[in-house]
């Protein structure tokens, strides 16, 4: 067991997950507290699941003023937090920890990261012109399906290799429809947006199998994998004449609302940040 008591007194965040050592968090935190003039430093703990109480612990009783979470942990701080936000709440998840006077305060920011980022790179979508189609029924969808809600997307086609899984994640909303995976191409025409949350696509994973034939020139496609930067799905819908949405800036918009509710400050966009978490992720 890890003797977490020994943190160093000048560690006010930290992103803790099991694995952990593949976290860019600490590159992006560090940049805005320096950039704020904030003392202190954000780090990467390893904590694994049964780990996780005691951390929380040396957390109530530190001057951190929380801390992020990755897998496996995103689930069970739900029952280790002395209250939850709406957002966290109603995902079933908490990615995000505050500290106020030893009471442990969960959220979840990987909804409004995915949104937003959507908002900035293409500021005239619209959520409500079309079905989704959204593949992957992991943590990340939940969330993914959760934003997609707040802004008035009337349906959502869910599909996933493992149905059931698929089928739990569908209990969030009556608007959610799931679909065999086997039949996934069946509904890339009738899209307005192309969604994949899971790990297909990315670097040392086999590709993401989806026919696109279907898609329009009005039709976007997002994938949330951002290491390489362009999957091979966001390259064919370019190829086809599609829109596409890379994945850096859900992790940076993501961590930017992570950071407000930790110091009440919005960091500022930075191109020169998202291109070194970019190098360090090819």
């Amino acid at each position: 067991m890890s003797d977490f008591s020994e943190l160093p007194s000048d560690v006010i965040a930290a992103v803790i997950g099991d694995p952990i050592t593949h976290s860019k968090s600490p590159i992006m935190h560090n940049s805005w507290l320096k950039k704020a003039g904030i003392e202190g430093k954000y780090t990467a703990i390893h904590v694994r699941p049964e780990e996780l109480r005691a951390f929380a612990k040396v957390v109530r009783d530190s001057n951190m003023r929380g801390f992020n979470a990755t897998l496996p942990h995103k689930e069970a701080l739900i029952e280790l937090c002395d209250e939850l936000d709406d957002d966290a709440a109603a995902i079933g998840a908490v990615n995000t920890v505050s500290n106020i006077d030893g009471m442990l305060i969960g959220s979840n920011t990987d909804a409004f990261g995915f949104i937003q980022n959507i908002k900035n790179q293409h500021p005239d979508f619209d959520f409500t012109s079309g079905p989704v189609l959204l593949i992957g029924a992991g943590g990340a969808a939940k969330a993914v399906l959760y934003g997609l809600l707040q802004e008035g997307v009337s349906e959502i086609f869910l599909t996933n290799r493992t149905r059931e899984k698929a089928e739990a994640s569908a209990k969030l909303d009556k608007h959610i429809h799931v679909v065999d995976w086997e039949k996934r191409d069946e509904y890339v025409d009738k899209a307005g947006l192309i969604v994949n949350t899971t790990s297909l696509g990315m670097a040392g994973k086999p590709v993401l199998e989806l026919n696109l034939d279907g898609i329009t020139p009005q039709t976007l496609v997002s994938d949330i994998v951002y290491a390489p930067l362009e999957t091979a799905l966001l390259r064919e819908a370019t190829e086809k004449g599609a829109h596409t949405a890379t994945g850096v800036g859900m992790l940076i918009e993501q961590g930017r609302k992570s950071f407000h509710h930790w110091f009440g400050v919005w960091p500022e966009p930075d191109q020169k940040l998202e291109d070194q978490l970019l190098e360090l992720s090819s």
